[in-house]
């Protein structure tokens, strides 16, 4: 179960559907300062045009009616629901939905917006008066039980011209639903491929739907009396998403945000007449996410909105490709615009490019926490998936020439670094690499208390007594003060982690499952609960375990990717820890538990070194090593439970005696070894809630502290670098490897573990408020438990009553705060 979220009632919200209270968004012009402004990704923003502030990870957006107005889908963290921007004042409104995803669509006369439910198995109703939007009434897709979650899930929209049919994927469903609007009954269903998400419908009637988790269009032919007839499947790239018809319904154009393509069809024949691509210049082909098209008002430019290039891809097409004879371009992508950070919707009209961003201006350090008082609702800013805000930025036609987007084009490119010159890499003599993934800690709450660099002491939660091997090997290999995660949460920190790259699947749904408003955890390897061959959220690009099966070295992994389906009432498995992935199980230790806090990480140690004594016996050790390492998740305040401080020493002292073992074998002169978390999402930073820590263990480590930027996929593309093993996306092909941190003095001693001064035994009150407070956790899976709740009996169990401090927003993530 993902964080819990205080959701407003059908009956409540129903009470009280007129717009929210307007409120003016700020208007701001974009100017080349804004490059300060690096994001965790390691790209920096550089948005065109004018940028006004949205809601909560906005998704869709469609004109209204007589164009003076957008209607936005809000589909975050923080809110869902529907926002209305005037085009010309920025005035915004909002109407508040318990859940909803992607799905807006008016009826043709203009009187009714539909809204996609979600979770909620409902299609909304409103009624559109003079721009104002009231919610009217829901079409109930799927008969809820009480406190169950939807199993449709309604996403893409499209109407009939008569206005009496609405079409509509349902996501979990896999299947396209036919409404009938006089009734509001679901009047027929047809099977789709696996999580279906865009519908179009042609001028004739055909309905086209998307599938997510598939490589196929699903067609619909109408058989009258507002019935539709299966007519089969495209063919598409993988996991195709938006959809987008020409004017006269002859071409087809389909994302592939995993592939780097937009696929083009001929309506009538069927036949992929153009295939789009857009990757970065010399770059890999996976990591700009197409996710979103428009075209042109004469149907001859294609903009593409690439969520992970934070910027808009425009094509010129052929006259084939257009199915036009003014097109004149032939297919080239002639030009990027450079948007704020993810774009996810766009609009051409009134001669200008709109473009909605769902990630906005980015995060920045953690706001002001108060205690955990249950008759109060959390600020929803405090979060991490609750700091994030979307935008609209609008650029003029007349920007959008040759010159102008050469000009734009330049820009995209600094931003995201692919113009950085890539010299030859040079490494020290490792054969070897340990890669260690912990569980959502800062800087700030391990760090915190290192002097000798820019920590918070009164943000820290672990010192050194309770974590003197983080501290001392942070101390003689090496402090990151500038290190950040890339990931909001665990479901795209794992990837983040593994593949360098996260699917637009994972980064468009993540927000709902984590504010109970979706319930299919699809994240490391299964798609509703069980393994699978195509996953929906996997990359097209694969993880570090494919690229070293490409390379034909050996490795090993330990806890990652792995699920258990019969526990023991200790918490270990039965059956043993079985990879999700089929060419992941032959190389995963068994024995090794992946995440559970009633497993110590003393027990994932003793696994681990008995391996390698067999390693060191037989003079062979696998070149890259993969390890989870996760009771620094803690259990929080839960009575019967260690304490976070136990949890805390219990890792630092399993870390430190696999190093201690590791330095005191014959493969210590040949290893290097990469220790970081996840994500960060359980506690405070006085810098951004992004950043992490970071160790580097080698012999041939520096040392020192290491002020720059570095964030997970540069750790990422050091692995790559020094084991040979190519790259997997932008992120890691365009990185910042770790070439700067060693040493040609390697420094051999062996490095003895240190015991914490925390007993591991150290338990939890069984009474009081925060234990009270913490039966409500859910700790099965990482980020089960609601984080915003966790963060708070966290903060009260180490700092009891003081307030959290409120730190000071750092411009830039690399600035250094005064000391």
């Amino acid at each position: 179960m993902p964080t819990k979220y205080c959701l407003a009632l059908f009956a409540t919200l129903g009470a009280g559907c007129a717009p929210a209270p307007a409120s003016t968004s700020a208007t701001r012009s974009d100017d080349v300062a804004r490059l300060t402004h690096r994001l965790p990704t390691g790209a920096r923003l550089d948005p065109a045009g004018t940028s006004r502030d949205l809601g909560s990870f906005p998704l869709s957006m469609i004109p209204s009616p007589d164009g003076r107005q957008f209607v936005i889908l809000l589909n975050g963290w923080r809110e869902q629901g529907v926002q209305v921007l005037d085009r010309r004042s920025g005035i915004t409104r909002t109407l508040p939905l318990p859940a909803v995803f992607l799905g807006l669509v008016f009826s043709p006369d203009g009187r009714s917006l539909y809204v996609s439910g979600g979770n909620g198995d409902v299609i909304y109703r409103c009624d559109w008066r003079e721009g104002k939007i009231t919610l009217a009434d829901s079409i109930i897709l799927a008969t809820r039980i009480k406190g169950e979650p939807g199993i449709k899930y309604p996403g893409g929209l499209a109407i009939s011209a008569d206005g009496l049919t609405l079409y509509a994927a349902e996501n979990l469903g896999d299947s396209l639903a036919v409404i009938d609007l006089s009734s509001r009954t679901v009047s027929q269903r047809l099977a789709t491929q696996r999580y279906p998400y865009g519908v179009v419908r042609a001028s004739d009637g055909t309905v086209y739907a998307s599938s997510w988790g598939g490589s196929t269009v699903s067609v619909f032919k109408p058989a009258g009396n507002g019935r539709l007839t299966d007519a089969g499947r495209i063919p598409a790239p993988r996991h195709p998403s938006a959809l987008l018809l020409n004017r006269d319904g002859s071409r087809l154009f389909v994302a592939s945000g995993s592939t780097d393509r937009v696929a083009v069809y001929d309506t009538r024949t069927r036949e992929n007449i153009a295939l789009l691509a857009d990757p970065p210049p010399n770059g890999p082909r996976e990591g700009s996410t197409p996710n979103a098209l428009a075209l042109s008002g004469d149907g001859t430019r294609l903009f593409v909105a690439e969520a992970d290039n934070n910027s808009v891809a425009v094509f010129n097409l052929s006259a084939r490709t257009a199915n036009s004879s003014g097109a004149i371009g032939r297919d080239e992508l002639s030009g990027r615009v450079p948007t704020n950070w993810y774009p996810t919707a766009l609009d051409v009209s009134g001669g200008e490019l709109s473009i909605v961003s769902g990630k906005g201006r980015g995060t920045g350090p953690n706001p002001r926490l108060e205690q955990p008082n249950r008759t109060r609702a959390p600020h929803t800013n405090q979060y991490t998936l609750g700091q994030i805000s979307g935008t609209l930025s609008v650029v003029a036609f007349g920007q959008l020439d040759a010159l102008g987007l050469q000009t734009m084009s330049a820009r995209v490119a600094r931003a995201n670094g692919w113009d950085a010159a890539r010299p030859s890499p040079a490494y020290p003599p490792v054969k070897h690499v340990i890669y260690i993934i912990k569980e959502n800690r800062t800087y700030d709450q391990v760090f915190g208390d290192l002097r000798q660099a820019d920590g918070d002491t009164s943000l820290l939660f672990f010192p050194r007594p309770v974590s003197p091997n983080h501290h001392a090997l942070a101390e003689r290999f090496g402090i990151f003060d500038r290190f950040f995660v890339n990931a909001e949460v665990s479901p795209d920190g794992h990837n983040w982690a593994t593949a360098a790259y996260v699917t637009d699947y994972a980064e468009k749904t993540i927000p709902s499952e984590y504010s109970a408003r979706r319930h299919s955890y699809d994240y490391e390897g299964q798609n509703r609960g069980a393994p699978v061959d195509d996953d929906v959220a996997g990359p097209a690009s694969g993880y570090l375990w494919d690229l070293a099966e490409k390379a034909g070295i050996w490795y090993r992994n330990y806890g990652e990717f792995v699920s258990s389906a019969d526990f023991s009432p200790d918490g270990t498995s039965r059956e043993g820890y079985h990879a999700t992935r089929p060419n992941l199980e032959k190389h995963t230790n068994n024995r090794y538990a992946g995440f559970s806090m009633r497993i110590p990480d003393q027990q994932r140690a003793d696994v681990w070194l008995q391996e390698f004594a067999g390693f060191v016996r037989d003079g062979k050790m696998p070149a890259l090593e993969i390890m989870r390492l996760p009771n620094d998740h803690t259990s929080g305040a839960r009575a019967g439970e260690r304490t976070p401080r136990a949890f805390m020493a219990d890792n630092d002292l399993a870390l430190g005696r696999i190093i201690s073992a590791l330095s005191k074998s014959p493969f210590w002169k040949s290893t290097a070894v990469f220790v970081l978390e996840d994500d960060a999402q359980s506690g405070a930073d006085h810098v951004d809630s992004h950043r992490s820590l970071l160790l580097a263990i080698s012999p041939y480590s520096r040392g020192g502290v290491t002020h720059r930027f570095v964030n997970t996929t540069d750790v990422v593309a050091t692995i790559e670098e020094i084991l040979g093993l190519g790259t997997m996306s932008q992120f890691d092909h365009f990185g910042r490897p770790l070439r700067d941190i060693w040493t040609d003095r390697p420094d051999f001693r062996e490095y003895d573990v240190l015991t914490p001064s925390t007993p591991l035994d150290e338990m939890n009150p069984t009474t009081g408020a925060l234990a009270e407070a913490s039966k409500r956790l859910a700790l099965r899976r990482e980020d089960e438990a609601d984080e915003a709740l966790f963060n708070r009996i966290l903060w009260s169990s180490i700092k009891g009553n003081r307030n959290y401090p409120k730190p000071a927003r750092m411009p830039t993530l690399e600035v250094q705060r005064p000391r």
